[in-house]
């Protein structure tokens, strides 16, 4: 069982816990059975950060709180130096480096996403979450796919989108896509 995952199941618990929510209440905040939601909190199944997004806006937590066990503190300014910034591996192909995640209160949630290559993969779970979102390609070549259609970014293209239409990402040839992801609602 990955310890990550273990980790964000027993925060999850603690929120349902503190908050006296159901797992049935819980569920139904992100769309999937009281069972598929058990094992979320057991580390036995993935959350995506668009649900533990939905789950802290619902809640009136940081999606960091979620995914770190760390609580903001910032209330002028945060500053995330290159590569510092708390990162989470969602799943093999997906990491998540969050750059607001010292901030209090803050409108929008900011990334560096790096997606690993999956050559033989071409199956991707695809993913949706209140308000809008920009991607912005640092490196590296992505196909995007939003709503049944897929785009393809290149390195220095970027996309605003509905982000509660269906969409996920895949990296395009042999190297890492690094992007900025920004959502808001």
């Amino acid at each position: 069982m990955d310890e990550q995952l273990k980790q964000i199941g027993e925060r999850l618990h603690g929120l349902r816990d503190v908050l006296d929510i159901t797992v049935s209440e819980m569920a139904e905040t992100i769309g999937i059975s009281p069972e598929k939601y058990e094992k979320i909190e057991r580390g036995e199944l993935d959350i995506t950060i668009s649900n533990l997004m939905k789950i802290a806006h619902k809640y009136g937590v940081s999606a960091e709180e979620l995914m770190f066990a760390e609580t903001p503190h910032m209330k002028s300014y945060f500053v995330v130096r290159k590569g510092q910034g708390m990162s989470v591996e969602r799943t093999k192909a997906y990491k998540y480096q969050s750059l607001v995640s010292g901030f209090v209160n803050h409108k929008a949630d900011v990334f560096i996403v790096t997606v690993e290559p999956t050559p033989s993969a071409r199956a991707i779970y695809k993913n949706t979450h209140k308000g809008q979102e920009f991607n912005l390609v640092l490196e590296g070549k992505m196909e995007l796919y939003i709503g049944g259609k897929t785009i393809v970014l290149d390195e220095g293209d970027s996309i605003y989108f509905d982000s509660t239409k269906p969409h996920g990402m895949l990296a395009v040839g042999d190297k890492a896509v690094k992007i900025l992801a920004f959502t808001v609602e």
